[in-house]
């Protein structure tokens, strides 16, 4: 998530929150495009009141798996990549010059870990951490969790 940060604790617990009732209600777990889509009808709600939050919501389903965009005016984008964020024009720059849809874990996990570190870098809104996940069908595993100078030194030597 980006934008506000108590925007985006207060409206991550309120999607979870209604994702726990319908599978208490159902017995099954709710679609990634169900709950990608309860969140985009919370924001059209609220829509000019203010928010800051982009989000995307990614799982894997009966559909195999599934990533959203979706802003504080609900607007709602299915799609493979994406990047939010003020930082996100220099992430792009970084994954549109790397991605191609064969990529192996490990090259998409350094993929992202470039983009999150340059985007970091090069905006000043934007932390100073990466905090890398992997959606599988059993669940995410936390693939990182390392210091943007770090990477950017590890990076600069690399191209010397």
């Amino acid at each position: 998530m980006s934008g506000s940060a108590a925007d985006c604790q207060y409206w991550e617990r309120m999607l979870a929150k209604e994702c726990r009732l319908y599978r208490l209600r159902n017995k099954e777990r709710i679609s990634v495009s169900a709950a990608s889509k309860l969140l985009s009808n919370m924001m059209c709600e609220y829509r000019g009141m203010g928010l800051s939050m982009g989000s995307m919501i990614c799982g894997w389903d009966k559909k195999g798996p599934g990533l959203y965009y979706v802003d504080e005016a609900g607007t709602r984008l299915s799609g493979s990549i994406f990047s939010t964020g003020s930082g996100n024009s220099y992430a792009y720059g970084v994954l549109d010059s790397g991605y191609r849809y064969n990529l192996l874990a490990e090259e998409a996990y350094e993929l992202g870990r470039r983009a999150i570190a340059y985007a970091t870098y090069r905006d000043c809104y934007s932390g100073g951490v990466v905090n890398l996940y992997h959606m599988r069908e059993d669940g995410w595993v936390k693939v990182c969790k390392e210091d943007v100078s770090d990477l950017l030194y590890q990076y600069q030597a690399e191209k010397h």
